[in-house]
């Protein structure tokens, strides 16, 4: 894991000065602070911040390969790097290290751009072709890793995140209106996208290749929930196949030369990958969860359960409410950009407790939601698509009570709930019909925004939802595959594995692996019939029922319970931060000219005088609040550090393409952790 970031001249021949590149690192340095290389030329600069977890002494970047035509920073991992590597050797390949990054680069000498159809992990990479004159940058099919472009003055810039960008000579920060316009609609911006003009993103499964002038960029390869036809087959025939495919995705990701940890929420997911860990390797199983002191949030008994269970030396980071106000000026610092909720925040201070222990990868259970159908979104599109059928139903609609009994508790709880649920009831043909209402909801905390940015993005004259990019064969899918599509193609890269995966663990140097993510696991799930991911309301139905093998009821059998964390609470107590009153005061306010002054004020005298708010309101509070700060921290008061020293460079290659300074780095720790199964 590492953090990368370049420039290239696509036409002319600006300067690239080494001194703009070690600046650009330096932003970087906690996604790799275990040593830096660079490499440059008259056309293109690159630089590499490294976490060592792979070949801990000779992994160092960039990377040549044998005549020196082809170099590669790269950040991530390849989990399947020991099976490619003999066949690149049996065809002639020289290998200079043994790193996952030198067998990226010999694939590309032999398939060009289709190197990444063999590739299984996540990554962002860049490789610099001398013969060609050509940069290609290319990332993860799910979008776990990050990777950000620009370019300025006939000059292309990228970087693992956008203050490397914003770190270069010329680069300014600007806010978008219409990402913030998305972000107050689907969570996040939508893929390509990101909070400041003219600063994009390398989308999931997708390359670029930038040379003589020109930009393109490439889909290697795209989410397709297609059913699978032919031959039926039987409910443990599928199962088999899901157990196999999910154990061996747990077990390559264990390759490391450094202790691998594992995430426990108390859930089915993080649960049976700590179960598959303990169950199939003789690796020590040390487990990270984080509990609240507001009882509403935490699940910290079902984690000393699973911890129990599987025996496990469990840390656990608690969290108070006053925790996340302080620290949530950091965590807007790493995100980068705007977020509805403050649940990166105990995130954030887990992956602090995880480096507090030495370690520095962990497996988590990001994923299974997504691809097995496990949030309640899923059933409540189905609920609805149910009483669609027979809208004047008195009784379908009571399906609604089972997904929220807490609200079904309340007086008029069913006219509540058919009242907000019945909205486009028989929009059934819309392609966002599972989660219209929820981003319409969202979208009231657009009240908050200033008239000014009111009227710029009404000018544009084009709906918000308009601008999702869907795939062809899209309305030939199942609803439920529709809604799936929705949620990983815009919340879980957008915002689940950047603002609250990626970006929260590199901000203390911490790998997050997902084996949910594996591709072919990703794929399998895809095709499975809708009612082995969705069975009437049951979600997760094939996970389930494999949970069983390695979990007690009491985990594999509880409801899904979303991650969450508290929101007003967590800037409105006995020790409120200063920034706060601050950043929503009407002077400030007006100044970014992002919110109505007034607007915004009134719901800090609501708060002030201790009443209760609505979720939308809490959620527009987080929006605004982190609003605030991207503008402080980027755009108003942008502090560059101190550039990397000559001292921190471990790898320099000058204008030759030869050694500039010593190229490795001794390290006497080094333990090897390549899982041993248990079983032959």
């Amino acid at each position: 894991m590492c953090g990368i970031t370049g420039v290239f001249n696509l036409n002319g021949t600006a300067s690239i000065e080494q001194a703009d590149l070690r600046q650009m690192l330096a932003l970087i340095r906690h996604r790799g602070p275990d040593g830096f290389g660079i490499y440059l030329d008259d056309q293109v600069g690159m630089g590499s911040a490294r976490l060592s977890i792979i070949d801990l002494s000779g992994g160092y970047q960039p990377i040549c390969n044998e005549d020196g035509s082809l170099w590669i920073v790269f950040n991530g991992e390849i989990f399947n790097y020991i099976e490619l590597r003999p066949a690149l050797e049996a065809r002639g390949h020289h290998f200079s290290t043994h790193s996952d990054t030198e067998v990226i680069l010999h694939l590309y000498e032999d398939y060009g751009p289709d190197c990444l159809q063999h590739l299984n992990g996540q990554f962002a990479l860049a490789i610099w072709d001398i013969k060609e004159q050509t940069l290609f940058l290319g990332r993860d099919r799910i979008g776990i890793r990050p990777l950000y472009y620009t370019t300025n003055e006939g000059q292309f810039i990228f970087g693992s995140e956008i203050k490397s960008i914003l770190a270069y000579p010329g680069i300014t920060a600007r806010f978008d209106p219409v990402a913030l316009d998305q972000i107050f609609t689907f969570w996040s911006t939508l893929p390509s996208q990101s909070i400041f003009e003219g600063i994009h993103e390398v989308p999931p499964g997708y390359y670029l290749l930038a040379n003589d002038g020109n930009i393109k960029l490439q889909k290697y390869w795209s989410l397709d929930f297609s059913e699978a036809t032919g031959l039926s087959r039987s409910l443990q025939d599928y199962l088999d196949e899901f157990e196999n495919l999910l154990v061996d995705a747990a077990c390559i990701r264990l390759r490391a030369d450094v202790p691998v940890g594992a995430y426990l929420s108390g859930g089915v997911d993080s649960s049976t990958i700590a179960a598959i860990i303990r169950n199939y390797t003789n690796n020590r199983l040390d487990t990270f969860s984080i509990s609240f002191s507001d009882p509403e949030f935490d699940e910290s008994s079902y984690q000393r359960r699973m911890a129990s269970f599987l025996g496990t030396n469990h840390q656990v980071v608690f969290t108070r409410q006053s925790d996340i106000g302080a620290i949530f000026p950091e965590v807007i610092w790493h995100t980068e950009t705007p977020i509805l909720r403050t649940a990166p925040a105990p995130m954030f201070l887990l992956s602090k407790l995880v480096r507090d222990n030495h370690y520095k990868v962990v497996l988590t259970g990001e994923g299974a939601d997504e691809f097995l159908a496990g949030y309640d979104i899923f059933k409540e599109a189905k609920v609805r698509q149910f009483w669609a059928s027979q809208p004047d139903s008195k009784i379908r609609p009571l399906l609604l009570q089972r997904l929220y009994p807490d609200i079904s508790a309340m007086p008029n709880s069913n006219a509540y709930l058919a009242s907000f649920f019945g909205e486009g009831l028989q929009d059934t043909d819309s392609p966002d019909y599972s989660h219209i209402i929820r981003w319409r909801n969202t979208s009231r905390g657009k009240r908050f925004f200033s008239e000014d940015l009111r009227a710029h993005l009404y000018s544009l004259d084009r709906s918000t939802y308009s601008s999702i990019p869907y795939p062809e064969k899209y309305q030939q899918w199942r609803p439920l595959s529709r809604a799936q599509w929705l949620e990983s193609n815009i919340f879980l890269p957008q915002y689940l594995l950047s603002s609250q995966g990626d970006r929260m663990g590199m901000a203390h140097s911490i790998e997050g692996r997902f084996p949910f993510l594996d591709y072919r696991l990703v794929e399998f799930c895809n095709r499975l019939p809708a009612n082995l991911k969705l069975f009437g309301l049951t979600e997760k139905y094939l996970l389930k029922k494999l949970a069983r093998k390695w979990l007690p009821p009491e985990i594999w059998n509880r409801p899904k319970r979303p991650y969450r964390a508290p929101i007003h609470r967590s800037f409105f107590n006995e020790n409120q931060p200063d920034y706060v009153r601050e950043l929503l005061s009407p002077a400030r306010i007006n100044f970014t000219g992002l919110f109505n002054p007034d607007a915004v004020n009134q719901l800090f005298q609501k708060l002030a005088a201790g009443r209760r708010i609505g979720e939308t309101d809490d959620m527009a509070l987080a929006g605004i609040i982190s609003s605030q700060l991207v503008w402080q921290q980027f755009i108003s008061n942008f502090n560059l550090p101190q550039p990397i020293s000559d001292e921190e460079i471990i790898k320099s290659v000058n204008n030759q393409g030869k050694p500039a300074l010593s190229e490795t780095l001794s390290n006497p720790y080094r333990r090897h952790h390549e899982f041993q199964p248990k079983y032959p």
